[in-house]
């Protein structure tokens, strides 16, 4: 069986399926006329071999021998379409359309993954993904196996946001959400913050992941007390009152629309923001929320990082080592809802 970077080819499943080369080539195109009829067993067989070593058929490349097909391909983990993401997914898409012009390229919208557990799959038995000459991957946590396998396989990629190794490094381009999240928590010291709280998971995706560790850093540096309070799944409420009965005077929030439903439901208790609470917004929205207050948050430069991730993956498929890697500085926006630090002793603020 080829093994590293060598592709499978037809040849090597028809071997290792026992089977002829038109067999297997018969089962990737689901033909079913009677001249085609292939015994169930030895389509499951085939199947088998095709799931197991993670082929990918390349009827592109077969008629494309050499050359490219001038297509790039988009991959997303989640739905892209549906009004709950668009905020989250539309600014990645234009820049990563108007890079593609600039390059010469097509686009490639693979939507026909089969979802399993909840999330779609890159590797299936009709996969397409080679139809295209690179892909862009966009989603917030990506299948690390699917990522090993296109790494071993050498197939062109690029992931929008920073990624871990996987069996060797993963090509991304990303925002720097931890230098953004220190530079945050060292303006909260500045106007006298001293316990401040962290509201997100902390970890699971590397987004999660750098936010706590700019964090950490940050709060740890200036000599601060840093919480940490798991926001997913409990009541905005709930939440004020833990954040106000712990003493925290600021509470940094992962997702800016978890912020909005904090302030309201602090102005729900008689809580002022910020006068009483001050609330910091890790990001843009990642889902529509509807807000006249302007939040104190950095900026994810999104459109920026899909018109890199164009750029980055010319220069992989040009075999180019270098630059595939790139984190994207994120811009501080002074907001509403950051304050000096509530006074306790005198009923009001410094």
């Amino acid at each position: 069986m080829p093994t590293g970077g060598a592709r499978l080819t037809q040849r090597d499943i028809a071997r290792l399926a026992g089977v002829s080369q038109a067999t297997v080539s018969l089962v990737l195109n689901r033909r079913g006329d009677s001249s085609a009829r292939i015994p169930q067993e030895t389509r499951e067989r085939v199947l088998e071999v095709i799931r197991a070593t993670g082929y990918v058929a390349d009827p592109a490349a077969q008629k494309l021998v050499g050359r490219r097909n001038q297509l790039l391909g988009v991959f997303t983990y989640e739905p892209v379409f549906p009004t709950g993401q668009a905020d989250f997914y539309t600014p990645f898409l234009l820049g990563i359309e108007g890079a593609a012009e600039r390059f010469g390229y097509d686009l490639l919208l693979f939507t026909s993954a089969p979802v399993t557990d909840g999330r779609r799959r890159i590797f299936h038995e009709n996969n397409r993904l080679r139809l295209a000459d690179g892909c862009i991957l966009l989603g917030r946590t990506l299948d690390r196996d699917e990522l090993a396998r296109l790494v071993a396989g050498r197939y062109p990629f690029v992931a929008i946001g920073r990624r871990d190794d996987a069996g060797g490094p993963v090509p991304y381009v990303g925002a720097d959400y931890a230098a953004a999240t220190a530079a945050l928590v060292r303006r909260a010291v500045a106007l006298g913050h001293r316990r401040l709280a962290f509201l997100g998971p902390g970890g699971g995706a590397e987004s999660s992941d750098d936010r706590w560790a700019g964090f950490r850093a940050a709060v740890d540096a200036a000599g601060v007390e840093g919480l940490h309070e798991p926001a997913q799944d409990r009541d905005p409420g709930e939440l004020v009152d833990g954040l106000l009965r712990a003493g925290a005077t600021v509470a940094l929030v992962e997702d800016q629309a978890d912020a909005v439903a904090l302030e309201r439901a602090a102005r729900d208790r008689g809580v002022a923001v910020p006068d009483d609470l001050s609330l910091i917004a890790l990001g843009n929205p990642t889902r529509p929320v509807a807000t006249d207050i302007a939040f104190t948050c950095f900026r994810i430069p999104r459109e920026e990082m899909g018109r890199q991730a164009v750029e980055i993956l010319t220069l992989v498929m040009g075999g180019d080592e270098a630059g595939r890697q790139r984190l994207l500085p994120c811009e501080l926006a002074e907001g509403q809802t950051l304050g000096p630090v509530p006074d306790k002793r005198k009923g009001r603020r410094n």
